[in-house]
């Protein structure tokens, strides 16, 4: 046989497009499929993002597939956060402490990293929106002691908060928090949520108050002194009825869509390899 009869070599497999999304139960409502998108066409990259709607009873068999399909990791959404954190194969210290996962890079041996990136959102979110922000100027209140909550608090210790005050309407809830994150965390009665603060530089709505077909969040604001910042994580609708009332008290007041924003991007860099800008035009396309 000559040269020209010998047989081609087999042609090199194609390269990978890399797969990420968000996973939920329901995940429809999620604007993180809008929010990668516009990264993915304004940097020119191949990629898809896509919404990932599993139950919790199937959560663990999903998980351990998706990379052999191609998936380099997902966003991480209610109710699957604490257990996606407990199927991890390796877990970040700050999602070990704040007891979630929102972010999950599968490694290319299918397993799996598990990250928290709310609290990096929240700081991030705070410090573009309102740049002479100074945590460690006195007291941070937050209202509420979930998830969200756990992650604002464990973002504002390590940013220096002196002392860091919490009421839930579950007080044990609050008490959980204070065991677990020390002394700086001083726990308030519902009822004395108002009293909570006086004083306080930085107020954190952390509940799903004041959301779009949830109760309003109704306490007194008497005590939230002018000049203080406040923050909703709460982002339908932008402006909530709480700070409308920070506003109207004189407070700095930071909407939550930019935490949203700001989490995302830790992940969209780790799967598709460019880090993303959060500006004006991605909250347009993200609200539109």
């Amino acid at each position: 046989m000559t040269d020209l009869q010998q047989p081609a070599d087999p042609a090199p497999p194609p390269a990978q497009i890399p797969l990420a999304g968000v996973i939920g139960w329901p995940v429809a409502h999620s604007r993180s499929p809008r929010l990668h998108g516009h990264w993915l066409a304004r940097h020119g990259l191949a990629g898809h993002y896509v919404p990932l709607p599993v139950a919790p009873e199937d959560l663990a068999q999903v998980l351990h597939t998706l990379p052999r399909a191609g998936f380099v990791g997902l966003n991480v959404t209610i109710p699957h956060k604490q257990a996606a954190l407990a199927l991890a194969d390796s877990v970040t210290d700050r999602a070990a402490l704040i007891g979630a996962a929102n972010t999950l890079v599968f490694r290319p041996d299918g397993k799996i990293h598990a990250d928290n990136t709310d609290g990096y959102g929240f700081v991030a979110n705070l410090r573009q929106m309102a740049p002479g922000w100074a945590p460690e100027a006195g007291a941070a209140a937050v209202i509420g002691a979930g998830g969200a909550a756990r992650a604002v608090v464990a973002s504002l210790l390590e940013c220096g908060v002196p002392e860091l005050r919490i009421a839930n309407r579950t007080r044990i809830r609050a008490d959980q928090i204070r065991a677990e994150f020390g002394a700086r965390v001083v726990v308030y009665d519902w009822a004395q949520v108002g009293n909570m603060l006086e004083g306080a530089t930085t107020v954190v709505n952390a509940t799903s108050l004041g959301m779009d077909g949830k109760q309003p969040l109704r306490i007194p604001f008497e005590a939230l002194a002018p000049g203080a910042l406040a923050t909703d994580l709460v982002y339908t609708p932008l402006d909530t009825p709480f700070l409308r009332e920070a506003r109207a008290r004189g407070c700095e007041t930071v909407d939550g869509l930019g935490m949203l924003l700001h989490q995302a991007a830790p992940g969209f860099e780790r799967w598709f390899g460019v880090r993303p800008q959060v500006d004006d035009e991605l909250r347009r396309v993200v609200l539109a």
